[in-house]
C-alpha cells in the first residue's frame, strides 16, 4: 500500500521564498508547528492508502488530466485560515491563476480519477500551499497575532509568476519527524 496524492511540485526558488514567509511569521508565532518549505506543494487530490493496481489507475488518470492543459502560472496571493478564527487548523497561502487553467487541471484530474472508482473531495477547491497545521487551541494573543499577520497584506512581497510544467503522484511517507514526500511520476502538462 502507497500513501498517494497528486500535486503540483514548487520549485527551489518558491520554497526558499515560501521558507522566508514561514520564518517571519514564526516570529510572531513561535509555539506553532510550522512545516518545513521543501515539502510544500499545491495538492490537488488525496487519495490515501492505495494498492499497487490502484496506483496504476492513478497514474494513469493523471497523466491524462495533465495533457488536457497547458503549462501555466500563478502567483501567490494572500494568507488565511482553515477553521475559526479563534480556532485555526491550517494557516495557508492563497494561490492567483488568472487563467483558470489550475482549476481546469482539477476537475480533468477529478473526472479521470471518478472514472476509475476513486472518490474525489466534493468541496469546492481552495487552492493553497500549507504554511502550518495547527493541533492545539491558540492562546488570546497568538489569536490576535495571527489576524494581525492575515489582515496585514505585506506578507506577500513578490510577485514573482510561478510555471507549472507537470503534475506528480507524490507518495507520502509518515514519519515521527514528519512527513516525507516523493515524486514517484511526473506527467508534463498539454502534452509537452
Amino acid at each position: 500500500m502507497t500513501r498517494t496524492f497528486i500535486a503540483l511540485e514548487l520549485d527551489e526558488s518558491l520554497q526558499s521564498y515560501l521558507g522566508e514567509i514561514i520564518h517571519r511569521m514564526a516570529q510572531e508565532l513561535p509555539t506553532l508547528r510550522w512545516v518545513d518549505p521543501a515539502g510544500i506543494h499545491l495538492t490537488l487530490a488525496f487519495l490515501g492508502e492505495l494498492s499497487d493496481e490502484q496506483l496504476v489507475e492513478a497514474m494513469q488518470a493523471a497523466e491524462l488530466a495533465a495533457r488536457k492543459v497547458p503549462p501555466f502560472g500563478y502567483r501567490l496571493s494572500h494568507p488565511g485560515v482553515f477553521g475559526s478564527p479563534r480556532q485555526p487548523r491550517v494557516i495557508w497561502i492563497g494561490i492567483d491563476e488568472p487563467t483558470s487553467r489550475l482549476l481546469q487541471l482539477h476537475q480533468a484530474l477529478n473526472r479521470e480519477l471518478e472514472q476509475r472508482g476513486f472518490e474525489v473531495d466534493k468541496r469546492p477547491f481552495s487552492p493553497h500551499l500549507t504554511l502550518s497545521r495547527i493541533k492545539a487551541p491558540l492562546k488570546p494573543d497568538e489569536q490576535q497575532r495571527l489576524q494581525r499577520l492575515i489582515a496585514a497584506r505585506n506578507v506577500i512581497s513578490s510577485s514573482s509568476t510561478y510555471h507549472v510544467h507537470h503534475l506528480s503522484v507524490m507518495k507520502s511517507e509518515l514519519s515521527r519527524t514528519g512527513a516525507r514526500y516523493t515524486a514517484l511520476e511526473n506527467f508534463p502538462l498539454g502534452g509537452e
